[in-house]
This record gives structure tokens, sequence and C-alpha cells, in this order.
């Protein structure tokens, strides 16, 4: 998580299996409390739940990739049968 982002400070009540993992993520990753084991948890499977808002640095990545196509492309449609050879 970069420092620029807004830190949320909140109390939390956990049972003996969530403080078990927690203890076991802090290890693995060499953490130094269980705040940062909540993130690291939360950065592994977050995307299972909710997109992560993507970074301007991807973004200019994606732009990039898009004027190489259109580059190389332009904007040519791919017929039905060029599809269907690329799926065969």
């Amino acid at each position: 998580m970069s420092n620029a982002q807004n830190k949320i400070s909140a109390r939390i009540e956990l049972d003996n299996y969530s403080n078990k993992v927690l203890n076991i993520i802090k290890i693995k990753y060499g953490l130094k409390d269980k705040s940062e084991a909540i993130n690291k948890f939360v950065e592994i499977y977050g995307d299972e739940i909710i997109e992560k808002e993507p970074t301007s640095e991807y973004v200019r990545k994606i732009l990039e990739i898009s004027e190489k196509h259109f580059k190389k492309y332009g904007r040519r449609k791919m017929s039905v049968e060029e599809l269907d050879k690329l799926i065969s």
C-alpha cells in the first residue's frame, strides 16, 4: 500500500482461527503487525471480491499497447473466418 493512500483506523475483534491466519501471514511475509497482515491478505485475495482501482502507470501501459496495436492494424475488423481460425 503506498503512503499516498488514505489510512483508516479500525478496532477489530478476531476469533482464534482468524488470529492464527494473520499470525501465519505475518511470519510468512515478514510483516511487523497484524495491520500489515490484514493489508497483505486483502492484497492477495481482495481482487476475488472487488477489482482494484487502476494506477496511472497501468493506464499508460494499456494506452501504449492500444497505440501500438492501432499503428500495426489500424481499425481493421476481423472476419468470422479469421476469428474461427484463431480459436480452432
